[in-house]
Order: C-alpha cells, then sequence, then structure tokens
C-alpha cells in the first residue's frame, strides 16, 4: 500500500499507539496480542491490525507483537527515528521549564537554539546551550537550519 492511499485515521492514531506502547514497554511487556492492545487503548482488534498492516506485517499470528519492535517501526514511520532540529523563542519561566523538563531528543528532536529579547537572560545558560538575542536569529538559522521551533512568547509578540 502506498503512503498516499493510508487514511487520516491511520495516520492520526500512529502517534497513539506509538506513545502507548513506550508506556507498556517501560511497565515491563514484551509481547502483546492485537486483542489486549485493543482491550487497553478502546479499538477494536481488527482495527489495529488493519492499521499495523497498511505498513507491512510486524506481528505473527496467535504470538502477537513485540512491543519494542514494534515502536521502533512505529517511530521511524512518525521519523522519530531521526533528529530534528528545533529552536525556542521566549527563554522565560514557561520556555525555560519546556526546555529543562521535557525529553525532546527521545521525542525525535534536537534544541539547537534558545532566543529570547530580555537582556537579563541574553548569555545565561539554558541548560547546555546560551541564551541568545533575538537579533542573532537570522544568522543562526541560516547556519544552522532549524527545521522547527517552540514559541513561549506572549501573543501580541508572536
Amino acid at each position: 500500500m502506498s503512503k498516499n492511499s493510508i487514511s487520516n485515521s491511520v495516520i492520526r492514531r500512529l502517534p497513539r499507539y506509538y506513545r502507548f506502547l513506550g508506556e507498556l514497554e517501560n511497565n515491563g511487556y514484551v509481547r502483546i496480542s492485537s486483542r489486549e492492545l485493543s482491550e487497553k487503548m478502546g479499538l477494536t482488534a481488527s482495527q489495529i491490525r488493519q492499521d499495523f498492516n497498511c505498513f507491512g506485517e510486524f506481528g505473527q499470528q496467535g504470538y502477537g507483537y513485540n512491543v519494542s519492535d514494534l515502536r521502533i517501526e512505529i517511530g521511524k514511520i512518525l521519523g522519530l527515528d531521526k533528529q530534528t532540529p528545533m529552536i525556542l523563542l521566549g527563554a522565560g519561566n514557561l520556555g525555560k521549564a519546556i526546555a529543562t523538563h521535557i525529553d525532546f531528543h527521545n521525542k525525535g528532536f534536537d534544541l539547537i537554539g534558545a532566543f529570547d529579547i530580555n537582556p537579563e537572560l541574553i548569555g545565561k545558560g539554558l541548560g547546555e546551550l546560551k541564551i541568545r538575542g533575538i537579533d542573532e536569529i537570522g544568522t543562526f538559522c541560516a547556519e544552522n537550519k532549524p527545521v522547527a521551533a517552540i514559541l513561549c512568547v506572549p501573543m501580541s509578540a508572536a
């Protein structure tokens, strides 16, 4: 099946599968059947099998799915096997909390820069990063090519 023929519903369920399989993995699950997965996720076993079959054969009938392997494969489909370079705009309280308490690396993102307009924050550390002035963003982006950004600024500044 080509990627263009995969329904939006299946695509929307993939992150949910990915997160849920991560929880199962953290709780020590090694294998799970589509029936068990359906009971835990509130979907039908048939729907789960159909969703996974859109991307190839992941499980074995009567044996179920290897939780870790399935999560890795879904991560690849979602592009989480690659690190997407990302910047943070607004390194105040909210930006600082997000940058220091979310494990972006395990979610497929690499936080490569942080920017703010507050002179009291510029030059200070934020994890492994140094907060830069917003006037440096053009040069930084041209050199480092971030693909995503987190905006932690007031609506009036966005």
